[in-house]
C-alpha cells in the first residue's frame, strides 16, 4: 500500500490504511490522489478565503475542470471521465476532508444538474451543457420553494407555460447552491398542463436569465457556497431545453436528483467527519502536556474518543459506498440510458434516505467530538478545526432534513411504502373520516355543501 503524503512528508492525519481502499479501482485511486494533490497545494488555502470573505469558489471548481471533474459521470465520447457512483462518492468524500466543504457541496449540486441532464440527454443539451464543461463551465440544481422550503417536491411558486414552440418558465427558490454564480440551473416547475405534484417538468436555464441575491448568504458554515434565494421572473426559453418530457420531473427527482444528491452530500459529510479525525490526530500527537510528559494523544480517554470515531464514520462510508455500488450494478457503472418509466437508481431510494440521515448524524457528533479531544487549542480558527465543525453542521438541517428521513423510515417500514405519499396523491381517509365524526349534522350538511361546490366548479366546462 502506498503512503499518503502531503507537501511531500507523510500526511500528518490518517493513512490509507484506515482508507477503505478495496471499494475503488486502479483508476479511481489514481484520481483520489490527483485530487488529494489539488487539495493540499490550492483548494485547501482557498476553503479559508472562501470561509472568511464569503467567497465562492470558482477558483477550486475551475481546478476541478481542467483536471475532468466536473464531467466525472459523463461519458467519454462526451468529453467525460466516464466514472460511476463509486467514483462520485469518493470525490465528494475526498474534496470535503482533505480542501474544502464548500467547493465539494457546489460539486455536488453541479454534478446534480450534469446527471439530470444526462437522464434525458439530447444532443442539442449535450452541445451546450455537456460538452463544454472541461472549460470550467458550473451547473446547479434550483429545487426549493420559499413555499415550502426542504419539501423539494412541492414547488408551489412556479410554473411553465407553452410559448412560441418553447416555454415561458417562472421559478423562485429559497434555496439554491451557487446562486447567481453558475452558467446554468436545472429547474423543476409545475408542467403547463399541472394535474397534480406528480405532474412536474424539468428545464435548463441560462445563467443570464437568473435574478439572485448572492449579497444575502450569510451563514453559519458552508459560507463559499452561496446558496441564496433565486428567481426566474417568467422567461421564454426554446424548447430543447426541457429536460426529459412533460411531466417527467417526478420520474427525473427519483431516479437522478434525489440519488445523486443524497450518496454527494452524505460523502461530504463523510468526509467532513474524516477530515475532523485528521485534524485531531496531528493536534493530540504533537500537543505535550510537559508537567506529566504526555502527549494529549497517550490520555485514553481521548484513545476513545477518535477510536469511536473512526469506526463510526467507517462504517458510514462503507454503507455510502454500498449503496453506491448498488446503482452502479444496477446501472452497469453508470452506462445504462434509461428511457421514462424505467428505473435503476430510484429502487435504492430509500438506503440513499438512510444513509444521508447516518452520514449527517455522524458528523454532526464527530466534530464535536474532536473538538472535545483538541481543547482550547480546538476553538482557534488557525487549526480549521472550528470551520470543519461549523460545515458539519449544515448536514443535519439540509433537506431533506433528518427529521424529514427518520419520518419517511420509520412511516414506510411500519405502514408500507404508500404510506408516505410522497407526491400528495392520496388523502388520509382514516385521518378525514375521525375528524368528521367530531361534526354535528348541521355541520356535516354544511361541509357536504361546500365539497358539492367545489366538485361543481371543478367540473364546469374551461
Amino acid at each position: 500500500m502506498s503512503e499518503k503524503t502531503w507537501d511531500g512528508e507523510a500526511f500528518w492525519g490518517l493513512g490509507y490504511e484506515w482508507d477503505p481502499e478495496w471499494v475503488l479501482s486502479e483508476r479511481q485511486r489514481e484520481l483520489r490522489d490527483l485530487l488529494i494533490e489539488l487539495c493540499e497545494k490550492e483548494m485547501r488555502a482557498n476553503a479559508k478565503q472562501s470561509d472568511d470573505e464569503l467567497l465562492y469558489p470558482r477558483r477550486n471548481l475551475e481546478l476541478l475542470g481542467e483536471h475532468g471533474f466536473l464531467a466525472l459521470t459523463v461519458p467519454e465520447e462526451y468529453g467525460g471521465l466516464g466514472q460511476d457512483h463509486v467514483a462520485y462518492a469518493m470525490t465528494c468524500e475526498t474534496i470535503a476532508r482533505y480542501g474544502c466543504a464548500s467547493t465539494a457541496m457546489c460539486y455536488v449540486m453541479h454534478m446534480g444538474a450534469v446527471n439530470a441532464i444526462m437522464l434525458r440527454a439530447t444532443e442539442a443539451l449535450i452541445d451546450r451543457y455537456i460538452r463544454p464543461l472541461n472549460s470550467g463551465k458550473i451547473g446547479t440544481l434550483s429545487y426549493s420553494d420559499p413555499e415550502t422550503g426542504s419539501h423539494f417536491w412541492y414547488p408551489i411558486s412556479s410554473g411553465a407555460e407553452r410559448s412560441n414552440g418553447g416555454y415561458n418558465v417562472r421559478k423562485k427558490a429559497s434555496w439554491t447552491t451557487s446562486g447567481g454564480f453558475a452558467d446554468f440551473y436545472v429547474v423543476q416547475t409545475t408542467s403547463p398542463d399541472f394535474s397534480g405534484y406528480d405532474d412536474l417538468s424539468v428545464f435548463v436555464i441560462d445563467g443570464e436569465h437568473i435574478k439572485a441575491q448572492p449579497s444575502s448568504w450569510d451563514a453559519l458554515g458552508l459560507r463559499g457556497n452561496q446558496s441564496g434565494p433565486i428567481e426566474v421572473p417568467g422567461i421564454d426559453i426554446p424548447g430543447d431545453q426541457i429536460v426529459g418530457p412533460e411531466g417527467d420531473g417526478a420520474a427525473s427527482n427519483d431516479e437522478s436528483v434525489d440519488p445523486w444528491f443524497l450518496i454527494g452530500s452524505s460523502s461530504v459529510w463523510n468526509g467532513l467527519a474524516m477530515g475532523a479525525i485528521d485534524i485531531g490526530k496531528r493536534q493530540t500527537t504533537r500537543k505535550k502536556h510537559v508537567d506529566v510528559g504526555l502527549r494529549v494523544a497517550d490520555y485514553p480517554t481521548i484513545q476513545d474518543y477518535v477510536g469511536e470515531a473512526v469506526m463510526d464514520t467507517n462504517a458510514s462510508r462503507l454503507f455510502c459506498y454500498s449503496v453506491a455500488q448498488a446503482m452502479d450494478n444496477a446501472t452497469d457503472h453508470n452506462t445504462v440510458k434509461l428511457p421514462p418509466g424505467e428505473f435503476a437508481r430510484a429502487n435504492f431510494l430509500h438506503w440513499a434516505w438512510q444513509i444521508k440521515f447516518v452520514a449527517a448524524k455522524n458528523a454532526a457528533n464527530v466534530v464535536d467530538k474532536m473538538l472535545h479531544a483538541c481543547g482550547g487549542t480546538g476553538y482557534k480558527k488557525d487549526m480549521e478545526l472550528e470551520r470543519y465543525l461549523r460545515d458539519a453542521k449544515a448536514g443535519w438541517v439540509m433537506g431533506p432534513t433528518n427529521e424529514v428521513l427518520r419520518q419517511f423510515v420509520g412511516k414506510a417500514v411500519l405502514l408500507g411504502f404508500d404510506s408516505l405519499d410522497y407526491w400528495n396523491q392520496t388523502y388520509n381517509r382514516r385521518a378525514v373520516e375521525n375528524e368528521i365524526k367530531k361534526l354535528d349534522a348541521e355541520g356535516k350538511r354544511k361541509l357536504a355543501e361546500e365539497l358539492m361546490a367545489e366538485v361543481e366548479k371543478a367540473s364546469a366546462p374551461a
